[in-house]
C-alpha cells in the first residue's frame, strides 16, 4: 500500500494530485521552486521542500535533487503530473532503482511512446490505422522532396520526439520544402535534442479527438471514451470537451478498441491517451500516446464518475481494474476551457503580471482546477495557464450555456487572459452545431472580434478592482512568516 507520496509538479496539476490523496489517506510532499514559495499546492500538502531556483532546469527537472527529498521524506511512490519529468524514462527507471514506485507507466513504454517513429512501427503489428507517410527517419531534404512528391501534397514535416507543435512544418508544394525540412530539423534538435524528421500526408480538416485509457499490470484494459480537441491555438489545446458531438456510437467503439490495442502494443498500464486525427470523411488514424495523465483529463472524469487519479494510484500499487468495459457508460456532456495568461487579441502571448483581482465561477456543475490565488503572481518561468474551467451538465447544449455563465462570472484583472476567447468559442454557430475542425481558430477567429468587448471588460474590472481596494477587502498574497498551516514546521 501506497502510504505517502512526493508530487514531482507544480500548480494546478500537483494540487490536483494531493486532493485525491487526501481523500485516500495518503500523505503528500510537495517540491517547488523559489518561484512557487507561497503558491497554493505549496500550503496544501502535507510536507514541502525547496528544490532550487525559479528556471524548471534549475529545479522541476532535477531528477537527482528530487530523488534526494524522496529518500530523506521516505515516500513510497512519485507522481510526475505532466509536463516536466512526466514522459521521461530515465526519470521512470531512476525512480524505480531508488526503491520508489513511479505511478505511471514502464520506462519501455514511454520510451516506445515517446518516439513517433517507434510508436508507428509498434502499433502496425496490430492493426491501428495510420496517416500515410515515412516509417523512419529521414535526414536529406533531397530524398524527403522525392517522398513527399510520392506521397502528394500537401505533407506534414514532423519532429519524431517532442510535440506541441515544435519540429513541426506544413508543406503544400515542393519549391519551399528543402528550407522547410531544415527549419524542422534546426527546431526538433533545438527543443529536443533530437533532429530526427519524418513525412505524413497533411490531413487537411482534421479533426483531433483522443482517447482515454487504463490499463492494469494484470492485463486488463478498459477506454473510458474519447475527448474532443480541435479548437487549438499553435497546436495546443484551449477548449475541449468529451463526449464529441459527432462520433457515433460504432466509430467510437472502434476508436476505443483500436486505442486499447495501441496501449497492448507495448505493454502499457497505468493512465494514457491514444491521440487520433479524424478526416472529414471519418476515417481514423493514429497520431501518439501521450504516457501520463492529460491536462484535459476532468472532462472525462465528469461523463464517467471515475476519479483517474484514484486510478493511477491503485494500478501503481499493482490491484486490478475495479470495473470493466461494460460498466463504463457515458452520462452528461463536460467542456474544458483552459484559462491561460494570454492575450487572443495579440496572437495569444503570454500576459505576465498579478492577478490583482481573481474570483472563479461556482454553481451547479462548475469546476475550477486552479493553481493561484488572488495577489500571487503569474511567473513568468513555466507554462502560462492560470487554471483549467470545468462544466459539466445532461446535454451538450446546456454544458454550453453553463460556461458561458462561468466565464461572465470569472473575474481576473491584472492581466490578459483567455476568457474572453473561451466565450466567443461557445457563442460561435460553428462549435454550437459541432462542425469545426482543428483549423477553427484559423478559420473563424481574428483579434478584432474581440477588442470592443475586451475594452468594456477591462473598464468593468478596473472599477471592480477599485471598489474592492477601497474595501480594503482584497486578498493579499500569501505570507509565509503569518501562515498557519501545519506544514510550517516541515518546510525546509
Amino acid at each position: 500500500m501506497i502510504k505517502k507520496i512526493l508530487i514531482a509538479n507544480r500548480g494546478e496539476i500537483a494540487l490536483r494530485i494531493i486532493r485525491t490523496c487526501k481523500e485516500q489517506n495518503i500523505e503528500t510532499v510537495a517540491v517547488y521552486s523559489d518561484a512557487d514559495r507561497n503558491a497554493p499546492f505549496v500550503e496544501q500538502a502535507d510536507e514541502a521542500v525547496n528544490i532550487g531556483p525559479a528556471p524548471s532546469k534549475e529545479s522541476y527537472l532535477l531528477i537527482d535533487k528530487i530523488l534526494d527529498v524522496a529518500n530523506s521524506k521516505n515516500v513510497d511512490a512519485i507522481h510526475p503530473g505532466y509536463g516536466f519529468l512526466s514522459e521521461n524514462a530515465e526519470f521512470a527507471e531512476a525512480v524505480e532503482a531508488n526503491g520508489k514506485i513511479f505511478i505511471g507507466p514502464s520506462s519501455h513504454a514511454i520510451r516506445v511512446m515517446g518516439d513517433k517513429l517507434s510508436a508507428k512501427e509498434a502499433v502496425m503489428e496490430f492493426g491501428v490505422p495510420l496517416v500515410p507517410g515515412t516509417e523512419y527517419a529521414i535526414e536529406d531534404p533531397v530524398e524527403g522532396a522525392k517522398i513527399a512528391k510520392e506521397i502528394g501534397y500537401p505533407v506534414l514535416i514532423k519532429a519524431s520526439a517532442g510535440g506541441g507543435g515544435k519540429g513541426m512544418r506544413t508543406v503544400f508544394d515542393e519549391s519551399n520544402f528543402a528550407e522547410q525540412m531544415q527549419l524542422a530539423i534546426n527546431e526538433a534538435t533545438s527543443a529536443f535534442g533530437n533532429g530526427s524528421v519524418f513525412i505524413e500526408k497533411f490531413v487537411t480538416s482534421p479533426r483531433h479527438i483522443e482517447i482515454q485509457v487504463l490499463a492494469d499490470k494484470h492485463g486488463n484494459a478498459v477506454h473510458l471514451f474519447e475527448r474532443e480537441c480541435s479548437v487549438q491555438r499553435r497546436h495546443q489545446k484551449v477548449v475541449e470537451e468529451a463526449p464529441s458531438a459527432i462520433l457515433s456510437d460504432q466509430l467510437r467503439q472502434e476508436m476505443g478498441e483500436c486505442a486499447i490495442q495501441v496501449a497492448k502494443s507495448c505493454g502499457y498500464y497505468n493512465a494514457g491517451t491514444v491521440e487520433f486525427l479524424l478526416d472529414d470523411k471519418m476515417n481514423f488514424y493514429f497520431l501518439e500516446m501521450n504516457t501520463r495523465l492529460q491536462v484535459e483529463h476532468p472532462v472525462t472524469e465528469e461523463i464517467t464518475g471515475v476519479d483517474l487519479v484514484k486510478e493511477q494510484i491503485r494500478i501503481a500499487e499493482g490491484k486490478k481494474l475495479p470495473f470493466t468495459q461494460e460498466d463504463l457508460s457515458i452520462k452528461g456532456h463536460a467542456i474544458e476551457l483552459r484559462v491561460y495568461a494570454e492575450d487572443p487579441t495579440n496572437q495569444f502571448l503570454p500576459d505576465i503580471g498579478n492577478l490583482s483581482v481573481y474570483r472563479t465561477p461556482e454553481g451547479p456543475g462548475v469546476r475550477v482546477d486552479s493553481g493561484f490565488e488572488e495577489g500571487m503572481d503569474i511567473p513568468i518561468f513555466y507554462d502560462p495557464m492560470i487554471s483549467k474551467l470545468i462544466c459539466y451538465a445532461g446535454t451538450r447544449e446546456d454544458a454550453i450555456n453553463r460556461m458561458k455563465r462561468a466565464i461572465d462570472e470569472y473575474q481576473i484583472v491584472g492581466i490578459k487572459s483567455t476568457l474572453s476567447f473561451g466565450k466567443f468559442v461557445m457563442e460561435h454557430e460553428k462549435f454550437i452545431q459541432g462542425d469545426f475542425d482543428t483549423n477553427f481558430v484559423k478559420d473563424h477567429f481574428s483579434p478584432d472580434k474581440l477588442s470592443t468587448k475586451n475594452e468594456m471588460e477591462e473598464e468593468v474590472g478596473a472599477i471592480f478592482a477599485a471598489i474592492f481596494d477601497k474595501g480594503n477587502t482584497v486578498k493579499k498574497p500569501i505570507n509565509a512568516s503569518t501562515s498557519q498551516s501545519k506544514w510550517k514546521k516541515n518546510r525546509l
